[in-house]
């Protein structure tokens, strides 16, 4: 036997409870993978509290980093003994993981567990952002909300790096100073941040905005962009976003209005590879810094969701087995 975290219907966070489970067996085409970290993410909390609909018993986590215990029949790729990261895995918060052969990321030496679960879902979803949703150019003024969240604080250090200005919200001084230290040119607070963008752009307004905050955000960041602008919504932090009459984006100025999704943004192995290479190369040669907020036994996983769904943590919130 071995340990997971189980939700046996939806609900708060109360519904995760930590359970004796059967160890899983790699099917063809799988890996089995001793996990050493799992990322905690709010897509995990959508899944538990029923917002998207899964099969109750329920185990979340799609993202996690580890080391290959076993391979099923036509693994070609990896061995016994590989470590590998993942944004795609299988039922993560466990002591155990079943991950697709196609969906594994080899992780780069110099990475430890902690830093390569950190990175797949935050650090691709940056990466995607950044240079597939809207293709950000030096010079090009970007409105990031959450900066000192974990896709945030990440995504800076990556706008930085390719010349944008960045202006971030975020709601305490604390998190202020941690979006500061990425890089972040302006940082503002919600309240008011439409009129203050503007202010800072000369009455233009940004190029795109990024928005994982969802519904308190959504009217200021189509205000806040420029004629032709894109309102990128990759997000739901405060709620969804009730339905929009597209005259309002006529109305703003001919704006754009996308919401992807992460599956979209790895169709296939060479796309995988890519992104994740490129982020994992900058976190370990030291270029990306990658700040880990929380670290909770996996035993804790209702509490690691009390504080994230709380807006208590910042970076990113990681479960140990």
């Amino acid at each position: 036997m071995t340990h997971a975290i189980v939700a046996r219907q939806a609900g708060g966070p109360e519904v995760l409870t930590y359970e004796d489970v059967e160890r899983p067996v790699p099917g063809p085409g799988q890996l089995l993978v001793k996990v050493g970290a799992a990322g905690v993410n709010f897509i995990d909390t959508y899944k538990r509290s029923g917002t998207y609909k899964v099969p109750f018993p329920f185990t979340p986590g799609s993202e996690a980093a580890g080391t290959v215990e076993a391979v099923g029949d036509g693994v070609t790729g990896f061995v016994p003994g590989d470590r590998v990261a993942t944004a795609e895995g299988i039922n993560c918060y466990a002591d155990y993981a079943l991950v697709d052969e196609g969906a594994a990321l080899p992780v780069p030496r110099g990475l430890d567990d902690l830093t390569a679960a950190a990175l797949p879902l935050q650090g691709i979803t940056a990466h995607y952002l950044m240079n597939s949703t809207f293709k950000v150019e030096p010079g090009h003024t970007v409105l990031l909300h959450a900066g000192a969240g974990g896709v945030g604080l990440l995504l800076i250090q990556l706008l930085k790096a390719r010349g944008a200005e960045v202006i971030t919200t975020v709601s305490t001084d604390a998190k202020e100073q941690l979006a500061r230290g990425a890089g972040a040119d302006h940082v503002l607070r919600y309240e008011g941040f439409a009129e203050r963008v503007r202010e800072i752009t000369s009455g233009t307004g940004a190029d795109v905005v990024y928005d994982g905050v969802g519904k308190d955000t959504f009217d200021g960041s189509l205000a806040a962009l420029r004629v032709r602008g894109m309102l990128v919504l990759f997000g739901a932090a405060s709620g969804p976003v009730p339905p929009v009459d597209p005259q309002r984006l006529n109305a703003g100025g001919s704006l754009f209005l996308t919401r992807p999704t992460l599956g979209h943004y790895l169709r296939d192995a060479a796309e995988r590879r890519w992104r994740s290479g490129e982020v994992f190369a900058a976190a370990a040669n030291g270029s990306l810094k990658v700040r880990i907020g929380a670290r909770y036994p996996l035993v804790q996983a209702a509490q690691a969701h009390r504080d994230l769904e709380g807006r208590k943590t910042t970076g990113k919130v990681i479960l140990v087995p």
